[in-house]
């Protein structure tokens, strides 16, 4: 039997998940990263080596859950967030802690304000050379302020072009490919992590574009909407497409290949988890001495309200866009016949609607729409935000099989980088599964479709033009 590791560094926790070939899950660990320090100045960052030491601690947990032969992992995928930033100096180490995507310093070319930086690169470079010592990353981490040639996926050409980043070619990691190795685990990485020395590290891509390969994104016509904390649409499209308004491109984890992502949702999940909180001790201890936990709560309780919410509507804004810093959350319609579970409800119901906007947006400006989507991430887990889901889009909407598809994805790239799949098409149809699909019923869909068109639609551009004018104010 040969194993496939996947290791998904994501924005709060560190996932590391053990498949065999066929892509079922033998053993999977997380371990929670540290609270990210917040500062003025928009810094967010990971303190300390926290990327390093929970990777380190979840892979140790990993491989003593891990029944079979550690020899018998042929390789492991690495996966990490997109749009950090690591500096490093000469010998890989930190020269300061890795800047989170939240970090309003990664949205501006590089400042060389710390003398010991040496390297600058992403999170996945900085991890690939903790673990191999080699000074390699996937091409496709590369998205924001790189001088990077999306066309060619490789850094530009031309030394002048790199200026405006304020690099040079020797403060830049080499670039390869999703699905080769980026090199092999280093005796002092294998002490520790717990992993066996020698290991094969093989590229992959962004966390969005390794997710989508793991929910089975390989043709046009299907989409995945990831439910996390930050929610969003893609779908694959061609290379090559400019000037977009709402949507942008991204490297999928196929070499050459584009997955196009809508407008998001930040906070999107968040927001279910922090109204949960903001029902208070009595609510939360209740759960806990049932035994249940509170979304689930909940949402038993929202599934006997009515779909529309008696006109209760949210729009789920807990954090502005960055392109509109002004604009807010709204909750509006209440009446007498509304309580808790209707706002949970409510917030699903604009959870579904504000990204059918987006999906629809997106589609009318690429000029395709996928017939099918496959929802990832944990808001994929709830039975009845995926019916609303299904019932908003009206088309299928399937739960990927696996809740963390960044890992399988990873471990498809690690499955082509070592030859056990000669293709990611052969790949994917070998390890990945549609989970539970839902589909639209149609009064459903056509009263959520009246909503939207009549109504929905129009509240953002009203509550703006108030919150403007409040964001002077209160900011």
């Amino acid at each position: 039997m040969k194993y496939l590791l996947g290791i998904d560094e994501g924005s709060q926790s560190c996932k590391l998940t053990v498949y065999d070939t066929g892509g079922n899950i033998v053993c999977r660990v997380s371990e929670p990263l540290a609270p990210l320090n917040l500062a003025t100045g928009g810094i967010a960052e990971h303190p300390g080596d926290d990327l390093w030491d929970k990777l380190c601690f979840a892979s140790k947990k990993l491989m003593a859950e891990f029944k079979g032969d550690p020899k018998d992992i042929s390789a492991a995928g690495l996966c990490t967030i997109r749009f950090c930033r690591a500096l490093l100096k000469a010998d890989g180490t930190l020269a300061q802690p890795v800047m989170s995507w939240m970090d309003d310093r990664v949205s501006r070319p590089h400042e060389w304000v710390n003398r010991d930086v040496q390297y600058v690169t992403t999170s996945s470079g900085y991890i690939t050379n903790r673990l191999t010592g080699s000074n390699c990353d996937t091409a496709a981490n590369y998205l924001g302020v790189w001088p990077l040639d999306m066309a060619g996926w490789d850094y530009y050409s031309d030394d002048e072009a790199l200026e405006p980043f304020n690099l040079r070619r020797e403060n830049l990691f080499s670039l390869q490919m999703p699905g080769t190795i980026l090199g092999y685990l280093t005796p002092e990485a294998a002490g520790e992590t717990g992993l066996p020395e020698g290991l094969p590290i093989a590229a992959t891509a962004n966390d969005k574009a390794v997710e989508a390969l793991g929910a089975g994104c390989v043709c046009a016509g299907t989409g995945v909407i990831s439910l996390g904390t930050y929610i969003t649409a893609m779908t694959l499209g061609e290379g090559g497409q400019t000037s977009l308004k709402d949507s942008w491109v991204n490297m999928a984890s196929v070499p050459y290949q584009y997955l196009y992502e809508s407008a998001g949702i930040r906070r999107g999940m968040w927001m279910l988890s922090w109204w949960t909180q903001f029902l208070g001790p009595e609510f939360l201890s209740g759960c806990r001495e049932r035994g249940v936990i509170p979304e689930d709560e909940l949402g038993r309780e929202a599934e006997t309200v009515t779909p529309g919410c008696d006109g209760l509507m949210i729009l789920p804004h807990w954090l502005a866009p960055s392109q509109h810093p002004y604009r807010k959350g709204i909750m509006m319609g209440f009446d007498a016949r509304h309580g808790r579970a209707h706002i949970f409800r409510a917030m699903m119901e604009s959870i579904a609607m504000t990204m059918k906007n987006n999906i629809d947006s997106m589609c009318d400006e690429l000029q395709r729409s996928p017939e099918e989507y496959i929802a990832t991430g944990g808001g994929s887990v709830s039975a009845l935000l995926m019916q609303i889901l299904a019932d908003v889009l009206n088309k299928p909407v399937s739960r990927a099989f696996d809740a963390g598809p960044a890992g399988l994805g990873a471990a498809i790239c690690a499955a082509i980088a070592t030859g056990i799949y000669d293709s990611f098409p052969a790949a994917v149809t070998a390890m990945v599964r549609k989970g539970e699909t839902f589909y639209p019923e149609r009064s459903r869909a056509a009263l959520y479709d009246r909503l939207n068109n009549e109504v929905y639609k129009n509240i953002t551009d009203s509550g703006d033009e108030i919150f403007k004018k409040t964001f002077h104010i209160f900011g």
